[in-house]
């Protein structure tokens, strides 16, 4: 299989029609662990937000359970999209994430900006570190997943397309970030996930790699300080270097797809393991778009 055959087999195909098989082959196969890199850094700027930290602050998800609160988010994702978004499981995990955001009071905008950095965050990391940048019917797929992601959460106002997402994530960012003491406590909690991963005396390391990744606005933000320019140029080759590899390796075959391996769940996981201990177990509701409509009042003649 060649380098680039599986591109072309994405190109062959219509966005509006075939997002969630472009979605599915570009995370699966063309970009797995850049994908999640992009997810990664999507998770830390939505901690530049006050009022996004302060929830999760305190809820204290993340200081007590990070990985599981990591593995969660992502498998939720996963499992949204698996069989197809609008399949009978794909609507229950729909059903299962709203029952856990149902417990919180949060703004749609919020929910908007969070969304919005699920699809910019990927984009940009790949265009930058991926073996090739997004193809524009890659790119439009991972807007349109996101989109239908927003409507069965029953998010208002979602963007139709990545041009739309692009300038949310972006004019928010610029009015909404700004530094509060939440904002560093949950970044921190999140960071000690990410080094945890590593071994003990590699993990200072890798979180000034980490930091040297991050923009000065996001930084500013979360109370981190901005690396030297010497490591910030030292991680961006590194990632430069991995991906001019990458581009010379051969194409992932159709069977050997990435398979995500949480820390959390070693023997594996169901649907209704995800999410906070009180979640478990607890009826779903309706879908927004699966409740009747309520007619409007009568008017007295």
């Amino acid at each position: 299989m060649g380098r680039h055959s599986r591109l072309h087999r994405i190109e062959q195909l219509d966005p509006r029609q075939d997002h969630e098989q472009i979605f599915w082959l570009l995370t699966q196969y063309e970009f797995p662990w850049d994908y999640l890199q992009g997810v990664s850094v999507a998770f830390l700027r939505d901690y530049g937000v006050p009022r996004i930290s302060r929830l999760l602050d305190r809820t204290q998800e993340f200081e007590r359970a990070g990985q599981k609160r990591y593995d969660d988010t992502v498998l939720i994702a996963y499992e949204m999209v698996r069989e197809g978004m609008d399949s009978p499981h794909g609507r229950a995990t729909a059903r299962h994430l709203n029952r856990i955001h149902g417990r919180y009071r949060i703004p749609n905008e919020d929910y908007l900006y969070v969304l919005a950095t699920t699809v910019v965050g990927p984009k940009r990391w790949i265009d930058r570190y991926g073996w090739r940048p997004l193809s524009p019917h890659e790119t439009e797929s991972i807007a349109l997943v996101g989109r239908r992601m927003g409507e069965l959460m029953g998010i208002t106002g979602v963007p139709g397309d990545y041009a739309g997402f692009e300038r949310l994530h972006d004019s928010y960012e610029k009015e909404m970030f700004a530094y509060d003491p939440a904002n560093r406590r949950v970044a921190a909690a999140t960071l000690r996930v990410i080094t945890g991963w590593y071994p003990r005396p590699l993990r200072p390391l890798v979180a000034r790699l980490t930091l040297a990744l991050l923009d000065e606005p996001l930084l500013t933000a979360l109370g981190l300080p901005v690396q030297p320019r010497w490591l910030r140029t030292a991680a961006d080759r590194a990632l430069r270097l991995r991906a001019a590899a990458v581009r010379r390796m051969p194409a992932r075959p159709d069977w050997w797809r990435h398979r995500h391996r949480p820390r959390s769940y070693p023997f594996g996981w169901t649907l209704d393991d995800l999410g906070p201990h009180w979640a478990h177990g607890r009826p779903l509701e309706p879908l927004a778009e699966e409740r009747p409509a309520v007619p409007p009042p009568r008017r007295e003649p």
